[in-house]
């Protein structure tokens, strides 16, 4: 049965929970009725990916640094907060599951801390999985810490058994094979890289996983970058395009079906079919006939890593 999916590359309101939520709800309810069943948004979309820390210098820009960043921890997201709670009431409104990117932060440990997540909402609004980047790249171990296996999981949704890699964690194999394991139809990959090496490995990915690749960066120009944002001038120009978007779906076996949509704000549209993963792996299967676990296997550890643990 086939489901339209909604690939979203409109930009957030950065640096603003509040007003990101509320965007994202309006584009949920635009998909929604347009039929889509399945909505994915980029990268840390909640309260939008952290471009600054490829522009400030390391030393000379600290006080900056801390400046922006103490406004990114008061917008982030803490789950045991609710603040999802507007998303996950606009998804079950328009019976639609929904993939997004957010900056969450540690309320349970020191408060502190904040990870590059992505969550996995069902059309009930239920929280169906939150997945923490394994590995942040290069600047992005000043923001965030690094995730942990227990979110390495595919799940069931209508669209199919869906699994989500962030951004350059679909350039690691074993957390790619973990998913494959699992019998991920939809490979979902909220991303900020983009161009054309990208889309080898997304179109690569669809091949080898046997599944249909939906991706997307956030579409982003400067002059999008709040008027209030620290330094915002110095650090941005508002004709240069920070990201082209190039949100992508790939079906199985490599072909591109939709995009890449390429520096332009809005929703790329298309048709899937879970049903075409299954017949895709029928020749080529690497969680199966074609693995050859008498010779390899991967052991994956979902023990959630915690700083402390307290027992009455």
């Amino acid at each position: 049965m086939a489901t339209r999916v909604a690939i979203i590359q409109t930009p957030p309101r950065l640096l603003d929970r509040d007003a990101s939520l509320e965007g994202a709800v309006a584009l949920t309810d635009e998909a929604a009725a347009s039929g889509a069943g399945l909505l994915v948004f980029p990268e840390a979309y909640l309260p939008g990916y952290p471009t600054w820390i490829w522009r400030l210098r390391p030393g000379g820009d600290m006080a900056l640094s801390g400046e922006i960043h103490a406004r990114l921890w008061d917008n982030a997201i803490d789950l045991d907060r609710d603040h999802l709670r507007p998303l996950q009431e606009a998804a079950a409104r328009n019976a639609v599951t929904l993939v997004i990117g957010l900056h969450e932060r540690d309320g349970r440990f020191s408060g502190t801390t904040l990870y590059n997540s992505v969550v996995v909402i069902g059309p009930d609004g239920g929280l169906l999985n939150r997945h923490r980047k394994l590995m942040p790249t290069n600047p992005e171990r000043m923001v965030w810490g690094q995730g942990d296996a227990s979110g390495l999981r595919v799940v069931d949704t209508p669209a199919g058994r869906l699994g989500t890699l962030i951004c350059w964690e679909c350039y690691m194999p074993l957390a790619r094979f973990a998913l494959y394991a699992q019998g991920m139809e939809l490979f979902i990959n909220p991303t900020w890289d983009a161009g054309e090496t990208r889309l080898a490995s997304l179109r690569h990915i669809a091949r080898e996983g046997g599944c249909w690749v939906l991706a997307t960066a956030t579409a982003l120009q400067g002059s999008d970058v709040p008027a209030d944002f620290p330094e915002r001038d110095r650090l941005f120009s508002p004709d240069e395009w920070i990201n082209p978007g190039d949100a992508t779906v790939v079906a199985p076996g490599g072909e591109v079906v939709a995009g890449p949509l390429h520096r332009q704000k809005g929703i790329l549209y298309a048709d899937i079919d879970a049903a075409a993963a299954r017949r895709a792996r029928r020749t080529l299967d690497v969680g199966g006939h074609y693995g050859r676990p008498d010779l390899f296997s991967l052991s994956v550890d979902r023990t959630p890593r915690v700083p402390a643990r307290f027992e009455d």
